[in-house]
């Protein structure tokens, strides 16, 4: 079986996560990779809307729904007395890809880039988070945060650097699916 390689995409709230991982994929397509990506939501979310057939489905108790089209399909899958499912197992149920960006799953992460604005004016992760190999910035070099040499330092602008950067060091996705 393939396993695809994983990068996460780390930041504190409002750092710019989605908006690097939205100008990421176009970058990584022309590059002829075939790119799946997870968000991890901190909030409840519900896809499916009340009144809608699929809704009546989940509400009257089914464990899944499936939602298909000749566009896409989705599965909604509840999880009533179930722990949040790790990273593996999520991975486990997606299709075959060569690279899954993953939005969240800070301690699940084999390898991840993290996202800091200067204006943000927030700590960064990287002192505290070992997987964090890169951190892309809007700083300039001589501003702080100053990284340490263990850590690469990319331009937030320079997307096809970021790519770069994201193919080189992506790693194998963690294994352990149960």
């Amino acid at each position: 079986m393939h396993r695809p390689a994983i990068m996460g995409i780390a930041g504190r709230s409002g750092a710019g996560k989605t908006t690097l991982i939205v100008r990421l994929l176009p970058e990584l397509r022309r590059r002829g990779l075939r790119v799946s990506t997870i968000k991890h939501a901190h909030h409840g979310f519900d896809i499916d809307r009340p009144g809608k057939d699929s809704h009546r489905h989940r509400a009257a108790g089914a464990h899944e729904v499936m939602l298909a089209s000749g566009n896409r399909w989705a599965l909604l899958h509840e999880r009533e007395d179930e722990p949040e499912a790790a990273l593996p197992d999520l991975i486990a149920r997606m299709a075959p890809a060569d690279l899954i960006l993953v939005e969240g799953f800070r301690g699940s992460l084999p390898v991840a880039l993290e996202i800091h604005r200067l204006a943000a004016g927030q700590d960064p992760l990287w002192p505290d988070n070992p997987a964090i190999v890169a951190v892309a910035t809007d700083a300039r070099p001589d501003q702080p945060p100053h990284l340490p040499t263990s850590l690469t330092g990319l331009d937030l602008a320079d997307i096809p650097a970021i790519a770069d950067f994201v193919t080189a060091r992506a790693r194998p996705c963690p294994t352990g699916v149960s």
